[in-house]
This record gives C-alpha cells, sequence and structure tokens, in this order.
C-alpha cells in the first residue's frame, strides 16, 4: 500500500507541476491580458448581476437562478480543502504559499470567467431550466463528442464518486473526534461510523431525489450560513489576535519571496503548494463550476461568467484566508500538526476544547454542501451521456452507497487517484477552452457595449450567426430592459 501510495504521489507531482498547473498559468493569463483584466474592473458589475430573476422553464417553474447556480458551484469549491488544504499549504511551504494562493486565484479568475461563459453559450434546455458544462461546449462548439464524452467520464468518476467519497469520509472522522472527546475513549465504537454513514445518505437523499431544484434550493440557503458560520468564527480568532496581523502579513510576503524562512519552507516550496491548494480549492480551470454556471437562467453568458469569477474570489481570497489567519496568528508549531489537526488545534488554542465540536459542525457543513455540489456536477454530466432518464435514478442510488462506503473506509488510494483524475479533467478542458476563447472575448465586447448603451444586456442566437452549435438563446430574456 504504502508503495503505491508513493508511486501516484510522484505521478502526481510530475502531471502537476509539468503539463496542469502551466497550462492554468498560461491560459489564466492569456484571458487576464485580452480582456483587459475583466476580474479587476467588473468586479462591482459582478455582484449586481447575481441579483437577476431567473425566467421560466419548460415546466411552468422557476429555472435555476444566477444566485443559485453561484451557490451550487460554492458548495461543490467550498469544502474541506478550506480547512485541511490551507493548513497543509501552509504546513509544507510556508506562510509565503498564502501568497501565491491569493496571486493565483487573481489570475485564474479570469479562466474561470470564460469556461462559464461558455458553458452557457453553449448549454441546452430541458424540462427544469438549463443544463451544460465542458462536455456540451466540446460537443457543440467544438464538434468534439469523443472530448466531452472523455471529460463527462472523468468528472463524473472524480466529482460523483471518489471526492463524495472523501467528504463522507471527512464528516464520519470529525464527528468521530467529537465522539471522543465527549467519552474521553481512545477511539470510537465500531457501529458510529455505519451509523454517520447511514444518517449521511438519507440527508443526501432527502435533497438529490428532489432534482436540480432542490439541490439549487439547499445550496441557496446552506452555502450563506455555512459561509457566515465559519467566517464569523474566524474573525473572532483574528480580532483576539489583531496585535499579531502585521506580523503575519510581513510573514506572508517574506516567506513568499525568501526574504525569511518561517517553518524551514523554500520559495519553490511555497510556491507550488500555495498554487496547487489553491486551485485544488477555488477548482478555476477545471472544468467543474461550468457545469453549475450553465444551469443559470440568464439573458447573456457574460452575467454568469462573472458570477463565477466571483466564486473564486470567494472561496480562495475570503474562506482560505480565514483559515489561513487563524492558523498564522497562532503561532503554529511546523511539522506537528498537518491538514484539519493544524486548523483545529488553531481553534482549541484561542477558543477553548469546545472548538473542537465547533470545527465538527464547520466541516460537517463544508462537506455536506460538497457532496450536493459534487452530485450535480455528476448527473449533469450523466445527462450528457445518455438522455436515458432510466439512468438517473440509479445513478442516484449509486452515489448514495459510495457515500456509506466513504464513511466507513480509509480513503488514501482513491484519493490520490482522484488528483490524477481532477488533473486529466482539467487538460481536457482547457485543450477546449483555448480554441474556443475568441468566441469568450466576442461575447465580452457585445455585453460591454450594451451596458455602455444603458441596456441590461441581452444576448440572441443572431448576434452570432456565423457560429454553429447554439442551442438555445432564441429569444431575450423578456424581463430585459433599458435601465438609467
Amino acid at each position: 500500500m504504502d508503495a503505491l501510495m508513493e508511486s501516484i504521489g510522484e505521478v502526481n507531482d510530475v502531471f502537476w507541476t509539468y503539463l496542469v498547473i502551466p497550462l492554468l498559468v498560461l491560459l489564466g493569463l492569456y484571458f487576464t491580458v485580452r480582456t483587459a483584466g475583466v476580474q479587476f474592473r467588473m468586479l462591482p458589475q459582478m455582484f449586481r448581476d447575481l441579483k437577476g430573476p431567473p425566467e421560466k422553464a419548460q415546466d411552468g417553474k422557476r429555472a435555476i437562478s444566477s444566485f443559485q447556480a453561484f451557490s451550487i458551484s460554492a458548495a461543490a469549491r467550498i469544502g474541506t480543502g478550506n480547512v485541511a488544504g490551507v493548513a497543509i499549504a501552509i504546513a509544507v511551504g510556508g506562510p509565503g504559499a498564502v501568497f501565491w494562493m491569493w496571486l493565483m486565484a487573481i489570475v485564474v479568475s479570469s479562466l474561470s470567467f470564460a469556461e462559464s461563459v461558455l458553458a452557457q453559450l453553449f448549454k441546452v434546455r430541458d424540462r427544469s431550466g438549463y443544463r451544460g458544462g465542458p462536455a456540451y461546449y466540446m460537443l457543440h462548439g467544438l464538434k468534439a463528442r469523443w472530448m466531452g464524452v472523455l471529460f463527462a467520464v472523468v468528472i463524473i468518476f472524480t466529482f460523483g464518486f471518489t471526492f463524495n467519497m472523501v467528504q463522507a469520509n471527512s464528516i464520519a472522522e470529525v464527528i468521530s473526534t467529537s465522539v471522543t472527546t465527549i467519552s474521553g475513549s481512545d477511539e470510537a465504537t465500531g457501529w458510529l461510523a455505519p451509523v454517520i454513514g447511514l444518517a449521511l445518505v438519507a440527508l443526501v437523499a432527502a435533497v438529490v431525489f428532489g432534482g436540480a431544484r432542490r439541490i439549487a434550493h439547499v445550496a441557496q440557503l446552506a452555502v450563506p450560513i455555512m459561509a457566515l458560520i465559519y467566517l464569523l468564527v474566524g474573525l473572532v480568532v483574528v480580532g483576539m489576535n489583531l496585535e499579531k496581523v502585521p506580523g503575519v502579513f510581513g510573514d506572508i510576503i517574506g516567506s513568499a519571496f525568501g526574504f525569511e524562512q518561517v517553518g524551514g519552507a523554500a520559495v519553490g516550496t511555497a510556491i507550488m503548494q500555495g498554487i496547487r491548494r489553491g486551485l485544488f480549492s477555488n477548482e478555476a480551470g477545471m472544468g467543474s463550476a461550468p457545469n453549475a454556471g450553465a444551469s443559470a437562467a440568464v439573458s447573456h453568458p457574460v452575467k454568469q461568467g462573472l458570477a463565477q469569477a466571483l466564486g473564486v474570489y470567494f472561496d480562495t481570497l475570503i474562506v482560505c484566508s480565514i483559515t489561513a489567519f487563524v492558523i498564522l496568528v497562532s503561532d503554529p508549531v511546523y511539522g506537528e500538526d498537518v491538514g484539519a489537526a493544524m486548523t483545529q488545534t488553531a481553534l482549541e488554542v484561542n477558543l477553548g476544547a469546545w472548538a473542537v465540536h465547533l470545527l465538527t459542525l464547520i466541516v460537517f457543513l463544508l462537506a455536506f454542501t460538497s457532496v450536493l455540489g459534487n452530485f450535480f456536477y455528476g448527473e449533469a454530466n450523466l445527462r450528457f451521456l445518455s438522455d436515458d432518464e432510466r439512468l438517473v435514478p440509479l445513478f442516484r442510488v449509486a452515489v448514495l452507497g459510495v457515500l456509506f462506503l466513504g464513511a466507513v473506509s480509509s480513503l488514501e488510494v482513491v484519493w490520490g487517484i482522484a488528483d490524477v483524475t481532477m488533473g486529466v479533467m482539467a487538460v481536457v478542458n482547457l485543450l477546449a477552452v483555448a480554441p474556443l476563447g475568441a468566441l469568450v472575448l466576442r461575447l465580452l465586447r457585445d455585453y460591454q457595449q450594451q451596458r455602455r448603451d444603458g441596456l441590461d444586456p441581452v444576448f440572441r442566437r443572431d448576434s452570432m450567426p456565423d457560429v454553429q452549435g447554439i442551442q438555445c438563446w432564441d429569444e431575450p430574456a423578456p424581463r430585459a430592459t433599458e435601465t438609467a
């Protein structure tokens, strides 16, 4: 087992270092330059476009709104990686990893904008509204169904099954820790993990068998609550150590550029850990978030592209930063704790032993909403592979079974394999986004021109008659009106 894990780790390091990360960085810089920094100059518009009401779907009910689609992607993005992943980056790469995490989030948010604009452009209708994502723009935009099939299979395995196993395992682990803390036992009783697994299956089933709308509604409610609890806890800890904040900023900048070495981390290690963990967290360019972005009923593709770019900021610059500051103001001892334990120790040092249970609640919310987001991605791509509705309930049952297995299993090998498949997913997605980038720029220019004309931007398919494969956008949304 150790030899297998070591081999998987070596493959991951080479694959991500020499292929995935360079592609992400280059395309992120390309879209940043070609869009004139859309992620900076249109930040206020990102918030305004989230408020738009959705149109009605074919079944007569409201389709998924821009904010609901944003919440679904945020649910999948903001998971245990925001607690454990940031801690690992700091433990291995030192405080400087945080700086590179921030920098990459700013750069690749333009890439998140581009892939979500494409997902909107080439989305398709279904009874509850819309669905789409990389598989759909590979099929309709590039005319490469084989590429879409490859992507769909990989994302179903990675998000629908593997990542959900990991999230279920995280929930079982933190609840077991709380139980043993209360009972004073060295380890949890054997029946606890199966009970947790069954309870989790029941909770998730109640949501996912309600379809995409119920997932959207739960995400819309749970994500703000989850984020608010975590941010408030983090702000309390930072407020208790306010005098240390300037020093923390100094450590982050100094360690990032090698002016000072904290925890024995070299500059190269800080850079790689910050970039890799940040990208794992915000998923920009991975091709996952566009599956949620495509479901939004908006009047122009650029509107949801801006919303998804904002999602990268929300995940990395806010949620991940809170974790980083909670750890760094608590004077961590590098090399002792790694992962969630590092965050847990920081909370316990500042808030007392009850913080163990607080972190249990936080991780449960993070992991549970991630499961819902991951499930949404898996089902959207299953529907790409086949229109047979009988497969959908079978997929849901399979995911529930995987959740139970995750709660009662050890997942080191599965997690390592998922890192590889996520890298494959990112490469396939980026190879599709690159040749379609010109369409993103045309849509952005159209959106900006309509804004300059005082209009609420509306896109119609006949605005780009030379582009084949657009399935929707026949009529403008009825709510689109001139603005003062």
